[in-house]
């Protein structure tokens, strides 16, 4: 795994091979960088913008985000095994402003005073598991995006979700196993 595009550029990702965690392919996340620089439906400048990543994994969705020049990134994942993975690339590509780690549940995250708003919410949830749509509800309860915000979720190409009253899609991409789904409260 390597950073796509911006100032850390080809530089590799570690990644544990593990059953319980699915690393977003580089082809899945160079399309959607593309689709984020290049939609005319989604008006998100990358730069200094303050980008939340749920079941963040090892991070490479928000490494590349830092890569391309985001302001703040805050990644939550509950494993601590993958946690260190995260904070090993962290170390390994000099990445020490602006960025916090959570290892705690979705869950326990969002039901904390997060008062902070985000332009960009990225979530890779396990594809069994449907709770990120209450925690979907969480976020747009508490009103922690900004305006002008993007919601990335990836599913799995099968899945199914109804996202009335939580979502409005707005662009929805399949690349093999994964569906990407492009939305905004």
């Amino acid at each position: 795994m390597r950073i796509i595009s911006g100032k850390l550029k080809g530089k590799t990702i570690s990644f544990l091979k593990s059953l319980t965690t699915r690393p977003l392919k580089d082809s899945v996340k160079e399309s959607i960088f593309n689709i984020i620089t290049h939609s005319n439906l989604i008006n998100i400048n990358l730069k200094n913008s303050n980008i939340l990543d749920l079941y963040s994994g090892i991070g490479s969705f928000g490494l590349e985000c830092v890569s391309r020049g985001a302001e703040k990134i805050t990644f939550v994942e509950k494993d601590k095994n993958v946690v260190e993975i995260l904070k090993k690339n962290l170390l390994n590509l000099n990445i020490k402003k602006n960025v916090n780690v959570v290892v705690d549940e979705i869950e326990n995250f969002l039901k904390s005073n997060l008062s902070e708003k985000f332009e960009v919410i990225f979530l890779d949830p396990p594809f069994a598991n449907n709770n990120y749509l209450n925690e979907l509800k969480m976020i747009k309860q508490k009103k922690s995006y900004k305006k002008n915000h993007i919601v990335i979720i990836h599913r799995e190409r099968k899945s199914t979700e109804d996202f009335k009253n939580v979502l409005k899609p707005i662009i929805i991409k399949q690349y093999g196993r994964s569906k990407i789904i492009f939305g905004k409260f």
